[in-house]
C-alpha cells in the first residue's frame, strides 16, 4: 500500500513538473517558429510550422537591427561588471570571514543590506551626474558592479567562511603573506562560488533594461534589450522579425547558463550556510 501511494506521489511529481516545464516552454518554441515565418503567418502567433522557413528574417534583423555593436556592448558591460564584482567580492569576503571585529562586521552588515534596499533612481541619476557618469560605458559597467556587489558578498562570504582557517595558519608557517595567501592559497579554493557568480551575475546583466534606459542616451552604446525595444518599436507589426530579434537576444545568455547551471545549485547552497 505504501509503496503504491509512493509511485502515485512521484506519478503526480512529474506530470506537474513536466506541465510546468510546457507552460515555460511554449512561449519560446513560438517565438522560434515565428522567427522563421513571414509577417502574415507570425500574426497569429501559433505553434503551426511554417509553409516556408524564412531564413533571411534573421539578415534583416542583424542588419536593422543594429545587433552587432548591441552584442558587443552587452558582452562588454556584462563581461567586465562580472569580473570587476568576482574580484572585489572575493578580496573582500575574505578579510571580513577572518576577521569579523570592529569595523569588518559593520561594513559586512552595511553591503549587504543593499540586498533589500530598493534603489533610489533620483539619487543615483545625481551621483551619475556628479562624476560625468551618465551616458559613458563606464559609468554603466560601474554601477552595475555596485548593484550586484550586495548579494554575491553574501554567497561568496558563505562559502569562504566553511573554508578551515588551519589552511590560512599552515600557509602563514611556511612564509606567505596575505596578498600570496589569497591568490595562491585561497582563490583556487573558490571556483565554485565564483563559477556561481560568474553566471548568476551574467545572465542578470544582460537581460537588464532600466539602467541602460536611463543611463544610456546613445544609441550607438545601447546593450541588447534596449536594441530589441528600439527594434519592436519600429518593426511592432511585423512579428516574425521581433521573434527573429528575441532569439537573437536569448541565445548568449542560454548559453551561458546551460554550460554553467550544474555550478549554481552547487555555489549558491554552499554560500548560504552562513552568513
Amino acid at each position: 500500500m505504501r509503496k503504491s501511494k509512493k509511485i502515485i506521489r512521484s506519478l503526480l511529481a512529474n506530470i506537474v513538473t513536466v506541465f510546468i516545464s510546457l507552460v515555460i516552454l511554449v512561449p519560446l518554441v513560438v517565438l522560434f517558429l515565428n522567427s522563421f515565418k513571414t509577417q502574415g503567418e507570425a500574426n497569429n502567433m501559433s505553434l503551426s510550422l511554417p509553409s516556408t522557413w524564412q531564413f533571411e528574417n534573421y539578415k534583416i534583423v542583424i542588419e536593422q537591427g543594429k545587433l552587432l555593436s548591441s552584442f558587443f556592448n552587452s558582452l562588454l558591460y556584462a563581461t567586465l561588471s562580472v569580473v570587476i564584482i568576482v574580484f572585489v567580492v572575493s578580496a573582500a569576503a575574505f578579510v571580513i570571514s577572518r576577521n569579523r571585529k570592529g569595523i569588518n562586521n559593520w561594513i559586512y552588515y552595511f553591503i549587504i543590506s543593499g540586498i533589500a534596499i530598493p534603489i533610489n533612481n533620483v539619487a543615483l541619476m545625481k551621483v551619475m551626474q556628479a562624476l560625468n557618469l551618465v551616458n559613458t560605458r563606464l559609468g554603466i559597467i560601474l554601477l552595475y558592479a555596485a548593484i550586484n556587489i550586495p548579494l554575491s558578498l553574501f554567497l561568496c562570504y558563505g562559502f569562504i567562511s566553511t573554508i578551515p582557517r588551519e589552511i590560512d595558519e599552515a600557509a602563514v608557517i611556511d612564509g606567505c603573506g596575505p596578498i600570496r595567501l589569497f591568490i595562491n592559497i585561497i582563490l583556487p579554493l573558490l571556483k565554485p562560488i565564483i563559477s556561481t557568480l560568474f553566471v548568476l551575475n551574467f545572465m542578470a546583466i544582460w537581460n537588464d533594461f532600466t539602467m541602460p534606459l536611463y543611463f544610456l542616451n546613445n544609441s550607438t552604446k545601447w546593450p541588447m534589450t534596449l536594441a530589441v525595444y528600439n527594434f519592436f518599436g519600429a518593426f511592432e507589426n511585423s512579428w516574425n522579425l521581433v521573434s527573429a530579434d528575441i532569439i537573437l537576444t536569448l541565445i548568449p545568455v542560454l548559453i551561458v547558463f546551460i554550460l554553467g547551471q550544474k555550478y549554481i545549485v552547487g555555489g549558491v547552497s554552499a554560500g548560504s550556510v552562513k552568513g
